[in-house]
């Protein structure tokens, strides 16, 4: 007996402590690169979603749920990642349903283009904020390229356990729970930097999207079908990558023929106000603050007169959770104007 306790003994203590080497060896995503922190603070949330987006940077730096709220009263979080794969956005969307079925889901077609999973860094900025369910699983041997290994999902010690070097305060600090970095999925960037010299796009040998983009689609599609959700699909209006007339066909022919909706806010920018001069901070790939709200504005409009999201106002508790949010926005908007400002860009 005295001996099983104390070999029992050992292998908590042994286990306790990778787990605690573990938590602080994996990436935190607090400071420079936070895109990895946003799959995991949806699970923070209360789940009354009227409307989800799902994709990539298009969504979650070019659309504002606080002001899908302040203008419509539309409850929404954006479940985004850098570089999300199809084939993640609707492993996200299966996700998300464990918990709500929110009325409509916003797909951002950008992420077609690709046909499997190009880095791995990528693929753990989506896949290690999810939390661990069947559909996680299925989300990681759909990702994984061919050097990947399931195990190191599982035990991330075993992919970070050289990490020593990059370790900083915030490593500590953030060990076992980390500081929220959007604002129900959205990242805020004030900041300003003109659409110049766009390169056009280079031609291609084939434009035709691949089977497995084409196959992770339809069964987003036929998800939504199911649950009796609204997909609408929308590209964004970034100026790079480029978005070939070819590439734009396929998905016009495939919202026809499934009876979707679809947004192409490059087409629109007279309606929609964006001005590439003052509305993106990084050269016409993504939205600052006043692109997100202008584009925020218009899918508003849309979601409310098209798809009939109710105004949500009304509601006590929940006008008083955005209240809540709505106070830390702004917080967050006057730092960074202030930063961006004392800086000397913005003058």
């Amino acid at each position: 007996m005295k001996r099983t306790l104390k070999i029992g003994i050992s292998a908590l203590i042994v286990l306790g402590g990778l787990f605690l080497l573990q938590r602080l060896l994996v990436p935190k995503y607090v400071a420079d690169v936070v895109e990895g922190a946003f799959v995991a603070e949806y699970y923070e949330e209360e789940k009354d979603h009227d409307v989800v987006f799902i994709g990539d940077c298009e969504v979650y730096e070019n659309f504002s749920p606080v002001v899908l709220w302040q203008e419509f009263g539309i409850n929404s979080y954006i479940r985004g990642s850098a570089e999300q794969y199809i084939w993640q956005s609707y492993y996200l969307l299966e996700d998300t349903l464990r918990y709500e079925t929110p009325g409509v889901v916003v797909f951002n077609i950008q992420s077609l283009q690709f046909n499997e999973s190009q880095r791995e860094a990528y693929n753990r900025m989506t896949l290690e904020g999810m939390e661990w369910s069947p559909v996680k699983v299925k989300a990681i041997l759909a990702s994984m390229g061919p050097k990947e290994k399931f195990l190191d999902y599982v035990f991330p010690i075993l992919r970070y356990h050289s990490r020593w070097s990059e370790l900083t305060s915030a490593d500590v600090e953030y060990m076992f729970k980390t500081k929220p970095v959007s604002f129900n999925g959205y990242y805020m960037r004030v900041d300003v930097r003109p659409a110049e010299n766009i390169p056009t796009g280079k031609p291609l040998p084939d434009y035709s999207f691949g089977e497995n983009a084409w196959k992770y689609l339809d069964m987003m599609e036929a998800l939504c079908r199911e649950k009796g959700i609204q997909l609408i699909l929308i590209k964004a209006p970034s100026l790079y990558p480029y978005w070939y007339p070819q590439w734009e066909e396929q998905v016009e022919q495939y919202a026809a023929e499934k009876g979707l909706p679809y947004i192409n806010f490059l087409e629109l920018q007279e309606e929609t106000g964006i001005d590439y001069a003052t509305d993106t901070y990084d050269g016409g790939l993504h939205m600052n603050l006043s692109g997100a709200e202008k584009l925020s504005c218009y899918i508003g409009r849309f979601l409310t007169e098209q798809a009939g999201l109710p105004d949500r106002r009304g509601e006590a508790d929940l006008a008083a959770v955005w209240q809540e949010k709505t106070a830390a926005y702004e917080a967050e908007k006057q730092a960074q104007y202030e930063k961006y400002h004392m800086s000397g860009e913005g003058n």
